[in-house]
């Protein structure tokens, strides 16, 4: 299997027509970050900020999702941050099923280039499609499985917990976990 840049994932990503999503879109959200990162952050789908500036995570959750990588020493710039849909659906829905499965390959082609030892689902619906169908985020956060080369695990998406500020403790202690972890495959 040809292992492509993520310039050419990109590209591909931006011409894409393979669902309907494109029709809205303002940008393609493809990811951004470190192109050799250890660890890699996937988030289901981009928002409206998101849309509009084609950069993962810059609205008011990816604003607390700094804050958490901030508090346990993550930086930012040395992950890599990328999203399941590379549009936004209409309203912030969930994504469709057929959605995730055109996108998935250029999710795919990110992990090949990027080849992270390490990949942090950001909510149930992520979780669902790369660990298991089933994913149960409330009893399954921050628990590691290990997938090919790479361990995964999942968290909390950073807009539940601006829902349930109760779950922020949890999504410490699991984002401490990862820093952990992080530091022990350096």
């Amino acid at each position: 299997m040809e292992i492509k840049s993520l310039d050419e994932i990109k590209k591909e990503c931006e011409a894409c027509t393979g669902c309907n999503l494109y029709k809205t879109r303002t940008n393609t959200v493809f990811g951004v970050g470190n192109p050799n990162a250890t660890l890699m952050f996937v988030g289901e789908a981009p928002g409206e900020k998101e849309d509009l500036s084609g950069i993962p995570f810059v609205g008011a959750a990816g604003k607390l999702f700094d804050k958490y990588l901030a508090a346990v020493g993550i930086n930012r710039d040395e992950v890599y941050i990328a999203n399941i849909l590379k549009c936004r659906p209409p309203k912030n829905r969930d994504p469709k099923s057929d959605e995730e499965d055109v996108c998935i390959e250029y999710l795919r082609g990110q992990v090949r280039a990027i080849k992270p030892k390490m990949i942090v689902c950001l909510g149930r619906i992520a979780a669902a499609r790369l660990i298991k169908p089933d994913f149960r985020i409330t009893q399954e956060h921050g628990i590691w499985f290990q997938r090919g080369q790479f361990e995964i695990c999942a968290v909390y998406h950073p807009s539940a917990l601006l829902h349930d500020p109760r779950k922020k403790d949890a999504m410490l202690a699991d984002m401490l976990a990862v820093k952990e972890k992080l530091d022990e495959m350096k």
